[in-house]
């Protein structure tokens, strides 16, 4: 018996980035583009892949963009949506980190992780329901790109948080959204998340439990912020 069968649950909500596929990785890099060269440029502290973990990773994207801000201590005007990419506001930062993130993926691809796409059959198999909850606005995109789009009739992303007025991670509303659309209780959700945020939010939302998947933020942190288990590869628990 496995800890996932011990629970039984009905559904399984899926993070995108960083759980099903590497895209993480290219988030990582873009903002690591972003703000590498915007921090040098106002002439404070430089940023370290710790900002990523700690004021970035798995929030939607201009909520990283204003929290890296305030974590040196700058101000910006929010700007809006439709600012461009050169736009010295926060949502034009967001913009350009977005951009570097779609050239990027347009010009390298994506595959998902082989371990999570087999973690997915063995649930599927087993009847459980599946969604993904990403705070990325290039969800389907991704999804799309990694031949994942035909497994998920229940995507709650970015846009639909927006549309929803959603709160992002770390409060559990997304989760709990994708919990209603599938009609399945939030007591018999699992919740799989690689990034700190998103695991907070797991935690918050009266789950059955939190998958925490280390790809790189470390084991510690994850248990610390509310998972109930942490695995190299989603099919430690299931489908290896």
């Amino acid at each position: 018996m496995t800890w996932l069968d011990d629970l039984d649950p009905a559904a399984i909500l899926f993070d995108l980035d960083g759980v099903l596929t590497p895209t993480a990785e290219v988030h990582r890099r873009a903002w690591s583009e972003l703000f590498t060269d915007y921090l040098d440029r106002r002439g404070v502290a430089p940023y370290t892949e710790a900002d990523y973990y700690d004021h970035i990773d798995g929030k939607p994207r201009y909520d990283g963009v204003r929290h890296m801000l305030d974590a040196r201590g700058i101000e910006l005007p929010e700007g809006d949506p439709s600012d461009a990419p050169d736009a010295e506001t926060v949502c034009g930062l967001g913009n350009r980190k977005d951009a570097t993130f779609n050239t990027i993926l347009e010009t390298e691809g994506i595959e998902p992780y082989p371990a999570s796409v087999r973690f997915l059959d063995h649930v599927m198999g087993r009847g459980m329901a599946v969604a993904v909850v990403s705070s990325s606005k290039n969800a389907t995109k991704v999804l799309a790109a990694a031949g994942l789009s035909d497994r998920f009739e229940v995507v709650v992303d970015g846009l639909v948080a927006v549309s929803a007025e959603l709160p992002g991670k770390p409060a559990p509303d997304m989760f709990l959204h994708g919990a209603r659309l599938l009609g399945v209780p939030a007591e018999k959700c699992i919740v799989v998340e690689d990034a700190l945020s998103g695991v907070r939010a797991g935690a918050a939302g009266g789950f059955a439990g939190v998958v925490g998947v280390d790809r790189g933020t470390g084991e510690e942190r994850l248990r610390d912020a509310g998972a109930d288990v942490v695995v190299a590869e989603l099919d430690e628990i299931g489908g290896a």
